[in-house]
């Protein structure tokens, strides 16, 4: 008995080392799983997993950080995450695309969207198929189609030509114009975000905005990527909400891509 009382009071002034274990350092918080947005209710003509949209003015999506992008300049397939105003996650996104398109044709690519629910769900589907910007070929214009469920157009986003400003229109699913989207003279800002506005199919008022928020000096220097804001009414059909969901991945695609012609001296600046 009293071998065991001495082997107790050992222990007690020096701990038994938990081998196999890693030390923590102090004020280590771990990482917390992300907070899910709750599934609303889905009202009547609404397509399969749309329903998020029906309860949001607000969306923010953060692309990201690919470590062979910084390291090694490789361009890889883009994932994004999409959260509410509240930071709770509804969407993620991730791109479909094979290594040689990626590396040869950069920003100007044709991409495939698969966006997914919190449950996994592929709900809705963003193509864009092989295209110019207007500072090459006006007669080649930018498009992409938004489908959901996949299979089902229910939207599209066609850039119109102009000598200076991008342009754009939302048509819905009978591809009839609905909104205007109109952006700066020179899409890519030092410091501040880039804003596009939504705007009624006769320009005279204001719908809504999409913008391209600044995320610091090394991340813009090093990496492509980029967070977006998308601000539309609550009451915005859903349809159109989805369309300017996908307008945001339009327009800053097409943004690298005037940055890169200005760098080779293709643009006015």
């Amino acid at each position: 008995m009293a071998s065991n009382d001495f082997q107790l009071k050992r222990n007690d002034v020096s701990p038994a080392p938990n081998y196999g274990q890693v030390p923590v350092p102090p004020g280590y918080v771990p990482p917390q799983a992300p907070v899910m947005m709750p599934v609303p209710q889905r009202p009547p003509g609404c397509p399969p997993g749309l329903e998020y949209l029906t309860q949001i003015d607000q969306l923010l999506i953060h692309q990201k950080v690919e470590l062979a992008e910084v390291i090694l300049g490789w361009e890889t397939n883009n994932k994004y995450v999409v959260k509410n105003s509240l930071g709770q996650q509804v969407f993620y996104v991730a791109e479909e695309n094979d290594c040689c398109t990626r590396q040869c044709c950069g920003p100007m690519r044709s991409f495939v969207l698969h966006v997914q629910d919190n449950m996994g769900q592929e709900v809705m589907t963003l193509t864009r198929p092989y295209r110019c910007s207007s500072c090459l070929c006006p007669c080649c214009l930018q498009e992409l189609e938004v489908q959901a469920p996949p299979g089902t157009p229910i939207a599209y986003v066609i850039q119109n030509w102009h000598p200076f400003l991008p342009k754009f229109t939302i048509q819905n699913e009978k591809k009839e114009g609905v909104l205007k989207v109109k952006g700066p003279f020179c899409a890519c800002n030092c410091c501040s975000d880039v804003n596009f506005e939504v705007l009624s199919m006769d320009e005279t008022s204001n719908v809504g905005r999409i913008s391209k928020q600044w995320t610091g000096m090394l991340q813009e220097a090093f990496t492509d990527a980029d967070n977006f804001g998308i601000k539309f009414p609550m009451d915005l059909d859903v349809k159109i909400k989805a369309a300017l969901f996908g307008a945001c991945f339009l327009i800053f695609q097409d943004s690298r891509l005037e940055a890169t012609c200005q760098d080779m001296d293709l643009l006015p600046v």
